[in-house]
């Protein structure tokens, strides 16, 4: 006769397949190997589990087995990376120009990406002046994958690269036959790349809709 121990509770994942925020935190997740109870996110219908420990309503969401909850994607990132960081992606070398990239990224480049996605809903400029201000960090970008071999901030990829990669996806979606003819060739290996990549695809399964 023997006694088994009693499993573990997972941690549970508040997402939305789309959302790029959503999509970051669950790369580093499944990179870390961290397993997860999925419930997905219909954001119409917002379900109440979520809100009462995330009244703010956005995704990721991830709830600790010790009760802590972590709303922010970058947060979900980092402690995913804490369990297991096999390559690298945040060393302390690394963290403080992980954090800037990451930081122009969602401030100043998400912005004006909602408008380009949304132009019709910002009518006080065509969509080619929302283009061209994203462009500034598209040609960033470009930049910096020039200098290193191919990816953000080394020969290797980062944090960084993970958590930039669904915003620059979510842009070239917006018009990929203008994304095609850019001047962005080091941009469009490094994109082609990641969205080819198995751990892409992993995270990028359907799930239906978790209702509770």
């Amino acid at each position: 006769m023997s006694c088994s121990l009693p499993s573990q509770p997972l941690p549970i994942l508040y997402s939305f397949r789309r959302c790029p925020y959503a999509i970051r935190a669950r790369i580093a997740l499944v990179y870390s190997g961290v397993e997860v109870e999925h419930r997905e996110v219909v954001l119409k219908d917002k379900p109440k589990a979520m809100l009462a420990i995330s009244p703010k309503g956005t995704v990721p969401v991830l709830q600790l087995p010790d009760g802590r909850v972590l709303e922010e994607s970058t947060d979900i990132m980092r402690w995913a990376l804490l369990q297991d960081d096999g390559k690298g992606w945040l060393t302390e070398a690394n963290e403080a120009d992980v954090s800037r990239l990451i930081m122009i990224n969602d401030s100043e480049f998400k912005p004006w990406l909602d408008r380009y996605k949304y132009a019709d809903r910002y009518p006080e400029h065509p969509v080619e002046y929302y283009r061209s201000q994203c462009e500034e960090w598209l040609a960033q970008i470009e930049g910096y994958l020039l200098a290193n071999d191919g990816c953000l901030l080394s020969a290797q990829y980062t944090m960084a690269d993970m958590a930039i990669f669904p915003f620059i996806r979510q842009c070239a979606h917006v018009d990929k036959a203008w994304l095609e003819q850019s001047p962005y060739p080091n941009l469009k290996i490094w994109l082609t790349g990641l969205l080819e990549s198995s751990l892409f695809a992993s995270v990028m399964m359907k799930h239906p809709q978790w209702k509770g």
